[in-house]
């Protein structure tokens, strides 16, 4: 019955194909059969959670036990959401198009901050209340991962437990645990207490926060026996074993990234001090050339996909990176299969690289200096030199590359006019290496695009400290880049929507406080707040104003090296000595050498009692 109700609909929607399912490699199984049910929501369009790697591990993963499904959920556009509420359809999975009230978990992974208020838009979406406090026990059990619960607390009140770190194992774990339990009759608070004693797991319903008169965190406690004083992160130790998908669905319609994604390691060893990823996902580690030459054919063979891409927060950081591409474009070449680096340090582009990357087909190369002079890109510990960035650009145009993409970031710590100046000299001077190849075709021009993203202060990074530039202050930057452009024709200017760069820092830096804030704002109609042209900032700004939350307390304000911040009571095995280090030496524009040159002491090997693994 709900099926032909979704059809019947379908014509009046764009792309139809986001809401029925079906597609090749998805997994239906016979639900009486099955102990547990996982309803799997990315909450965000099925284009943008269809490419997240972390969605398709974890979906294949369970459904690889015979005894547990896991469907896949994704927040639908407003055009169906409309249809849906009028026509009373319920949030649904794809695979058995079953109300996702009638499963046992409903998981979401949090890649952003501005996803928050679509969470809440799905549960009400399936009938749930949003608050947990209000799902009684026979309501499923509403879990949450990914690298925005590093900082879980503004949707504490809404989330049943996260899992902290990497998930591969701990799910597999929660899931064995509910089915037991499930068997027993327990409760549904005797099944979290059982879970918190899961290495990973973090019941915030456990813990009691306490403020100081001027705003700040007091403390955070735990309020139940089995609740740690400190949740520590769970971590895949070896990436040549772990779990990895031999398939992916595949989607009807063109998604963001529609192609195969093999991943070749995890962590970084670089240290760049506003990246969290880079300090979140620690340690380093690497899959082997054999493996991923196994992994990248299975995928192809299995998918039809005629691209495949190496994803890493830094690919070319592997230590085989130069065998790796050889073996593979072996075979890649041989099924006209383009292989692609999406994750590149200008240090390590070589004139190996690029050609490996252009025997098939020839595109654009994308860089990030992140900064426009070495000053800055010393402060944030980047670590490479103008010499550098222009060796990397002249060996794409001696290899027949005539555009240029160039990341870089406004409202850095300690940034100056002259940093931003810095920005358009820096372009200009790779505008101009193109023209001094001898080898360039007549006739054909070059195009330099800069990215400007505005700075967001993230909790686990030496910039959790920091300050967010104001609207003001971005304002007068971009006006100092652009006035800076010699020529519009051969650069082009681009950056991300600076409103929606301040709600981030207000989420990723907040703490319980904000659950009510974003309680209102969704009931207010915000949602899907990183799409522009679906952002509501004036409707977030007065919700704000209504509830007495300060917008400069949270994005605007400097942090004291003793502060007790909203995250303390998780462990992501960085400690807080490094990070204040750190944020001394950036301050002192002074620069940390790699994992792979020295040790720079973060607290990670003494919080795993040995030596890194995965290090060189």
């Amino acid at each position: 019955m709900l099926r032909e109700q979704i059809e019947s609909l379908l014509p009046q929607v764009k792309s139809p194909s986001r809401y029925i399912g079906g597609e090749f490699n998805s997994v239906v199984k016979d639900k009486s059969k099955v102990d547990v049910r996982f309803a799997f929501c990315f909450p965000d369009s099925y284009d943008v959670g269809m490419s997240h790697l972390g969605m398709k591990i974890l979906y294949s993963l369970k459904n690889k036990r015979e005894n547990f499904w896991c469907e896949r959920v994704f927040a639908p556009w407003v055009d169906f959401e409309e249809l849906m509420r009028k026509n009373n359809i319920p949030l649904y999975g794809l695979e058995s198009l079953d109300p996702v009230k009638e499963f046992d978990f409903i998981g979401f992974t949090i890649q952003y901050e501005l996803c928050y208020t679509n969470i809440l838009n799905m549960l009400d979406l399936a009938g749930l209340p949003v608050k947990a406090k209000d799902r009684t026990d026979n309501m499923p059990i509403v879990v949450a991962g990914g690298p925005c619960v590093c900082n879980p607390e503004p949707i504490a009140d809404f989330i049943d437990l996260f899992i902290i770190g990497e998930g591969e194992e701990v799910n597999l774990e929660l899931m064995d645990l509910y089915s037991d339990m499930k068997k027993q009759g327990c409760t549904k608070k005797e099944f979290l207490e059982a879970a918190a004693e899961i290495e990973g797991i973090y019941v915030p319903s456990f813990y009691d926060v306490s403020y100081n008169e001027d705003g700040t965190v007091k403390e955070i406690l735990p309020n139940n026996p089995h609740a740690p004083k400190k949740v520590k992160k769970r971590i895949i130790k070896d990436l040549d074993s772990v779990f990895y998908p031999e398939e992916f669905v595949v989607p009807y319609c063109e998604i963001v990234h529609d192609r195969a994604v093999v991943e070749v390691l995890r962590g970084c060893i670089r240290g760049c001090r506003f990246c969290q990823a880079g300090f979140i996902y620690r340690p380093f580690r690497e899959k082997s050339t054999d493996t991923i030459y196994r992994q990248t054919k299975s995928l192809c063979e299995s998918t039809g996909y005629e691209e495949v891409s190496l994803s890493s927060l830094s690919t070319s950081d592997l230590s085989g990176i130069d065998d790796t591409l050889e073996k593979l474009s072996e075979y890649t070449n041989d099924e006209h299969i383009n292989l692609s680096l999406p994750s590149m340090r200008i240090d390590r582009f070589s004139e190996d690289i690029a050609k490996q990357l252009q025997k098939v087909r020839k595109s654009g190369l994308t860089f990030a200096p992140e900064a426009g002079t070495q000053r800055l890109r010393d402060v944030i510990n980047k670590n490479i030199t103008e010499d550098e960035i222009e060796r990397a650009c002249r060996i794409a145009f001696e290899g027949g590359y005539t555009s240029v993409k160039l990341y870089f970031m406004l409202g850095l710590p300690t940034e100056t006019d002259d940093d931003i100046r810095g920005i358009a000299a820096l372009a200009d001077k790779i505008a101009d290496l193109y023209y001094q190849n001898p080898k360039r075709q007549r006739g054909k021009h070059v195009q330099i695009s800069i990215s400007c993203a505005t700075f967001v202060p993230k909790p686990f990074t030496p910039f959790e400290f920091e300050a967010q530039s104001t609207i003001d202050e971005i304002k007068h930057k971009q006006k100092v880049l652009l006035d800076s452009i010699r020529s519009r024709k051969r650069i082009n200017v681009s950056w991300h929507n600076y409103r929606v760069s301040i709600l981030e820092a207000v989420l990723a830096k907040g703490d319980r406080r904000l659950c009510d804030a974003i309680l209102e704002a969704w009931k207010a109609g915000c949602k899907f707040d990183s799409w522009d042209e679906l952002y509501k900032f004036d409707s977030w700004m007065e919700v704000f104003e209504r509830l007495g939350v300060d917008v400069e307390f949270y994005a605007h304000r400097e942090r004291s090296y003793d502060e007790v911040m909203p995250w303390q009571h998780l462990d992501y095995f960085v400690s807080r000595d490094f990070l204040v280090r750190e944020n001394k030496k950036a301050h002192n524009a002074e620069t940390t050498q790699n994992c792979r040159e020295k040790c720079s002491a973060c607290g990670l090997s003494k919080a795993m009692g040995g030596a890194c693994f995965g290090k060189n």
